[in-house]
């Protein structure tokens, strides 16, 4: 089955689906956009169509060219309203959009990360291109680590990424990846600093999303996530109330019954069967650092169960579909219900 990853570059260890080209740390941005595949530009064409003249006597079209006489004439007109993207080595489309559409260019997703990886004490740690240029991405390790009850290690990172075929906005989002299974759940943040008449927004799940009707700016961008210590430190205080909070077995099916299901949707239509049961599994000892004091019988062993599930065991065409769900669809609002699911368990 062909891979929804067109290109990718990676430090570490090799990714899920064991494409891409590794680089050794501390790569500059200008090595990362070649090994990355994204060393193109998104070009835009006016939309044409192909027509007919009419005939010159008013006749019908039709019978004018079964009679032989004014044969039909094409010509090519413009819809100046729409616009074609396509990538600029090799003319492949993209999408077709508004003129009023603004184009975020694969160096731009890099160049966001430049300053933060030259002068902070971030790094790039994977970035490549989905779909054959639709979605481009780029996740730098922020340098911040905590630990769980001592052994349990999570580090955080930001993603930033976007599209061009209308499927989402550039986004930018704190998110912590658990060293033990490699999970990733975005950091709900209540901090962040709006910028007046900006149109880009900063929703309550600590993201940044620029619509593409407006110009991205790297630097509102970063000003409006509220790039922290003290965000960091508020994430990795909740962590550790949940590690600390112990689950009976009725709480374990509520918690998961409320994660996998439409509360407002009666049982029959929506009840996901297969996710509880698995989850439940991987909370009881089959997940990857299931057995660790942070986790075992705990509320953020439960989360856990959750992301492990739908990074790695929920079922997708391929496992890069299954990360674009994990990150960027359906997967990350059940991580994140999951998240607000297990503070309410603390509060």
């Amino acid at each position: 089955m062909a891979h929804l990853i067109d290109s990718m570059a990676f430090v570490g260890q090799t990714p899920w689906h064991g494409l891409g080209n590794q680089l050794t740390p501390r790569q500059p941005i200008e090595v990362w956009a070649r090994q990355a595949g994204m060393n193109w530009t998104i070009e835009a064409s006016p939309v044409h169509y192909l027509t007919q003249l009419p005939n010159l006597d008013g006749s019908d079209p039709k019978a004018s060219f079964h009679t032989g006489k004014h044969p039909k004439c094409d010509i090519l007109l413009s819809f100046d309203e729409q616009q074609v993207l396509y990538r600029s080595d090799n003319q492949a489309p993209l999408s077709v959009v508004s003129q009023r559409y603004q184009v975020v260019q694969p160096r731009e997703i890099l160049e966001f990360y430049r300053e933060l990886t030259e002068k902070a004490d971030f790094e790039l740690e994977t970035a490549g291109v989905l779909k054959g240029g639709k979605k481009l991405w780029a996740l730098a390790r922020t340098g911040q680590s905590a630990s769980i009850k001592g052994k349990d290690v999570s580090n955080g990172y930001i993603l930033l990424a976007t599209a061009c075929d209308g499927s989402m906005a550039t986004t930018a989002q704190f998110t912590s990846i658990r060293v033990v299974c490699n999970n990733t759940l975005a950091i709900a943040l209540r901090q962040g600093k709006a910028l007046g008449k900006s149109s880009s927004s900063l929703n309550n799940q600590g993201m940044v999303k620029v619509p593409h009707n407006t110009r991205f700016d790297a630097q509102s961008v970063k000003q409006q996530l509220g790039i922290s210590i003290s965000a960091w430190d508020e994430y990795i205080y909740q962590l550790n109330q949940l590690s600390n909070r112990k689950v009976k077995n009725a709480e374990v099916d509520r918690y998961l019954w409320q994660v996998f299901n439409d509360k407002t949707a009666p049982i029959s239509s929506s009840f996901n069967e297969r996710a509880m049961t698995k989850c439940k599994s991987l909370f009881e000892g089959h997940g990857r650092g299931a057995m660790l004091e942070s986790a075992k019988g705990t509320a953020y062993g439960l989360l856990n169960s959750v992301t492990e599930f739908v990074d790695h065991e929920r079922r997708a065409k391929s496992t890069d579909h299954r990360l674009e769900s994990a990150w960027f669809g359906n997967g990350a609002v059940i991580k994140q219900r999951a998240l607000d699911l297990a503070g309410l368990m603390v509060v």
